[in-house]
């Protein structure tokens, strides 16, 4: 099925079921009012949720019309944001274009940063920021919402947890990542706010698509209007099995936790990028200096996934970024 939260001038919006074609919503209250009380008492609602979802795809005059842009982030505030790097041909590609070594492990252990998860962007929301000088950037990947996670948990065990998937641009200010990595302390001010696509979806949605604990689909990214990239992410070197039972290793994961996959890259290059970064990394592999600039002020970034028949799955993100007053 498929869930959005609308903005009922509330922080934490409104819970809704949305049609198979993102066409239209009905009112999930019967079950849930809010995506975290959703995924808190997920065994209890989904009957009814699934109930609410085949009546609307069922027939065409229930509902209510659905308009992305009165979508908030389907967790507008999380618990819990956490963000890996799954795809290793990311991680070598700026390796090699700024001559830096791999950290111990890394190629066995994924790497994951805790990110901020008290102001989630809706689909549509600006990318507000205060200097163009800090390097702003675009990120495409996917995320998994999880149920109660235990500690401990082993990866093979660890896709029963997945709730629902969710498509997301994790915004980073590359200008002021080198630093906050050399304090051995992690990112801070280098990843605002990221934003996620109005819909999320539970993995049956995704059929064979969704496999071996990875998204096998491309996201479609646009910036300015053009074409950018669109990497696959069934490349995933750590499937989201790995990226869960390696959040879990010391603690447990209560339900509502985001875990993202970082990047979605593919060695071939034809593909394109997810990321403005790793863009201006291959230009500096081949032409010995990057070429690409980063996001200015009005520049617009969409990020979309699309099934075998050409049909967005999660809807669009669709942003603009704007300078902070």
């Amino acid at each position: 099925m498929k869930l959005a939260t609308l903005d009922d001038g509330t922080r934490d919006g409104r819970l809704v079921v949305v049609s198979r074609d993102l066409r239209r919503t009905a009112d999930a209250s019967e079950a849930a009012p809010t995506m975290q009380a959703c995924i808190e008492n997920w065994q209890d609602v989904a009957p009814t949720l699934q109930s609410i979802y085949a009546r609307l795809n069922q027939d065409p005059g229930r509902g209510r019309p659905f308009d992305p842009r009165a979508a908030l982030a389907p967790f507008p505030r999380a618990y819990q944001w956490l963000d890996g790097s799954a795809f290793l041909n990311h991680g070598r590609l700026m390796e090699k274009a700024f001559d830096l070594k791999s950290p111990p492990g890394s190629q066995d252990v994924p790497l994951m940063y805790q990110g901020s998860a008290d102001d989630l962007l809706g689909p549509c929301a600006d990318i507000v920021l205060p200097r163009e000088e800090d390097g702003i950037d675009f990120e495409g990947e996917f995320a998994v919402v999880l149920d109660d996670v235990p500690m401990g948990i082993a990866a093979r065990d660890a896709l029963a947890h997945v709730r629902l998937i969710m498509l997301a641009n994790d915004v980073s200010l590359r200008a002021l990542a080198p630093r906050e990595m050399a304090t051995g302390f992690g990112f801070l001010h280098a990843k605002p706010s990221s934003a996620f696509a109005p819909v999320a979806v539970t993995p049956d949605e995704l059929g064979q698509a969704w496999r071996d604990g990875r998204v096998h689909l491309p996201v479609h990214v646009h910036w300015n209007g053009n074409g950018f990239g669109n990497p696959n992410g069934g490349e995933m070197s750590f499937s989201f099995g790995r990226l869960i039972a390696h959040a879990a290793a010391t603690r447990r994961l209560r339900a509502g936790t985001i875990v993202g996959s970082g990047t979605v890259s593919n060695a071939d290059r034809s593909a394109g990028s997810a990321c403005i970064a790793e863009r201006r990394a291959i230009e500096m592999i081949e032409h010995g200096a990057p070429r690409t600039p980063f996001m200015k002020s009005g520049d617009t970034i969409r990020l979309e996934v699309l099934d075998a028949d050409g049909n967005p799955i999660f809807g669009r993100i669709e942003q603009t970024v704007r300078a902070a007053r």
